[in-house]
């Protein structure tokens, strides 16, 4: 029993204090509204290295911090890979013709492929983003970062750890953030339409265990069309929420923007 205590004894129930500073201050130095100096972040990465190399924790260590913690835990080491990943090959190169020269797509396999050590495992984006969605908050899916301009706006700082309180703050404004922007959801009052992101497609069971209850008043409509209705309704001016109470509105999905959210020279047009 005895090696079996100690064990116990020796796993934390939270993450060592400033555990998630180091990226807090990558965030807060290179980051501005969603956008990313890349080359300056590439120049000067002895900050960010060192954050994703002690992502890789102990698996039962991280297990046994509280819910909170090991949501936010997850969503920053996803947002710190995504940088890595981008740095690694900035300036990125295109090698195909299906995305844009400059796009975090550019990269073979970087969400499917190249592999990450994250809480002794060996982990592709993809595969951290699943370990999000298995928190059962959708929101959280609004708090990753693709390294694109079309995805939900990488914050100035990491997502907080050690306050269920403010992770929660720090969720709902990541689904405002979302939301209120044309690029992710607008009102097309002339063709009578909800244009949205592909996102919500992509994650649209996530976004409908979440949501669809809030959106019930929308009936005759499919659950992802109430969950996103529920979801971005509180958000919205009230002239975008009476388009949406009149119910008559055709969901539409836009393009992708798979541009790199890069900074470097000035935001992309």
């Amino acid at each position: 029993m005895a090696p079996l205590v100690a064990l116990m004894i020796a796993m934390p129930s939270t993450p060592p204090a400033g555990f998630h500073a180091r990226l807090d201050k990558v965030l807060d130095v290179y980051v501005r509204d969603g956008y990313v100096y890349y080359r300056a972040l590439k120049s000067e990465r002895n900050v960010l290295d060192p954050y994703v190399q002690s992502l890789d924790v102990p698996a039962a260590t991280v297990a046994a911090w509280p819910t909170h913690t090991r949501l936010a835990f997850w969503i920053n080491a996803y947002n710190a890979l995504v940088l890595e990943s981008v740095i690694d090959k900035y300036p990125i190169k295109a090698v195909g013709e299906s995305y844009p020269a400059k796009s975090i797509q550019q990269i073979p396999g970087v969400f499917t492929a190249k592999t990450h050590r994250v809480a002794g495992q060996s982990l592709t984006l993809d595969g951290i983003e699943k370990i999000v969605v298995g928190f059962g908050d959708a929101r959280a899916v609004l708090a990753l970062c693709r390294g694109a301009i079309g995805s939900p706006r990488l914050k100035s700082a990491a997502y907080d750890a050690d306050s269920a309180e403010r992770l929660n703050e720090q969720l709902d404004q990541a689904v405002k953030d979302f939301v209120t922007h044309t690029r992710s959801l607008k009102v097309d009052r002339a063709a009578n339409a909800l244009v949205v992101s592909p996102l919500f497609g992509w994650q649209q069971a996530a976004f409908i265990a979440s949501f669809a209850t809030a959106g019930a008043r929308y009936v005759n409509r499919t659950p992802l069309e109430q969950a996103i209705a529920g979801m971005a309704a509180p958000f919205l001016f009230p002239s975008e929420r009476e388009f949406l109470q009149q119910n008559t509105f055709q969901l539409t999905y836009g393009a992708f923007d798979w541009r790199l959210n890069d900074l470097t020279g000035g935001i992309p047009n």
